[in-house]
């Protein structure tokens, strides 16, 4: 089959490259994914897990990427709960190889049933975004009908996603970006929205929960305008600056099967929208890693054809 891989650390971008690679073994409770498309974090090659197993060891040439969708072709030993055939969506395991590839192993509990009638690219751009706004929100950030959260880089994957469950939920939100996402990131549902380069964050006033996905600076000055009671909840690191009178929450989202079928739920409903970017074939996935024009959404690599 075909993949993506990277085999040198200190290589960067140019360590990526589209190459053979053997199938992939179907250990216990595995299934194996036909990826139709597959989503990433930039940030990957800078993860200790791209680059070394559970042990430590070295494990490359390692396939990045950690959500697909796609369609299951075969199970693992004691596999239950999928089946042969069925279409599928959800998160492959950090430190084994991802989704850039034609095939993948993947935890049968890590993936949800995609119903027919979405996307694979629109499904593929959900299971890290969606899990990570209801995480962040509801899990670690409690957030309740009628409280006020403020949303840091609302106009991405995970913050716009987040913009329209706290939306539902009945909480007030405030979202905050650049001058070019106000209008999106209104119409997603936010009440108000901040240009964090020409207005001045603190004349938000205090809210129940932060929600950051930006870190240094803005992570620190968000401390101070948790009430008391309230909630700072950050995917980026470990906050240095903790609220006066509330929490502190970093996490690492976690796959959720029963999660993830909600929001497939959602989507259907029309009640949920993630933002997909641009859409690239596999052999252009090591340009999309680089930095370069800000697109809005999240770019996804389309893998195989439907």
């Amino acid at each position: 089959m075909q993949a993506i891989t990277v085999r040198d650390r200190n290589a960067g971008l140019a360590g990526m490259s589209l190459t053979d690679m053997p199938y992939p073994h179907a250990a216990e409770n595995d299934v194996i994914v036909r990826v139709h498309a597959a989503g990433f974090t930039p940030g990957e090659l800078d993860w200790p897990a791209t680059w070394t197993d559970r042990a430590g060891r070295d494990r490359t040439p390692s396939v990045p990427g950690h959500e697909l969708s796609g369609v299951v072709v075969e199970l693992g030993y004691g596999t239950t709960g999928l089946s042969v055939g069925q279409r599928v969506f959800g998160l492959a395991d950090w430190t084994r190889n991802g989704t850039l590839a034609e095939y993948t192993a993947v935890e049968a509990r890590n993936l949800a049933p995609l119903p027919a009638d979405i996307d694979h690219t629109v499904a593929a751009a959900l299971p890290i975004s969606g899990l990570t706004a209801w995480q962040g929100l509801f899990d670690h950030g409690r957030l309740t009908t009628g409280q006020t959260v403020l949303i840091h880089g609302a106009a991405g994957g995970v913050g716009s996603i987040a913009v329209q469950l706290a939306r539902e939920a009945g909480a007030r939100v405030i979202g905050t970006g650049r001058a070019a996402d106000r209008d999106g990131v209104l119409g997603l549902g936010a009440d108000t929205f901040v240009d964090l380069q020409t207005e001045k964050l603190e004349d938000v006033g205090e809210v129940d929960v932060v929600f950051d996905v930006i870190g240094g600076d803005i992570l620190d000055r968000s401390a101070a305008l948790v009430r008391a009671g309230g909630t700072l909840v950050t995917i980026v690191l470990p906050p240095k600056v903790q609220p006066r009178d509330g929490r502190a929450v970093f996490f690492v989202v976690e796959p959720d099967r029963a999660r993830l079928a909600d929001l497939a739920t959602r989507l259907r409903d029309g009640r949920l929208k993630p933002l997909v970017g641009a859409v690239r074939p596999l052999a252009e996935a090591p340009a999309a890693f680089a930095p370069g024009r800000r697109i809005p959404g999240k770019t996804i690599i389309r893998v195989t054809e439907d």
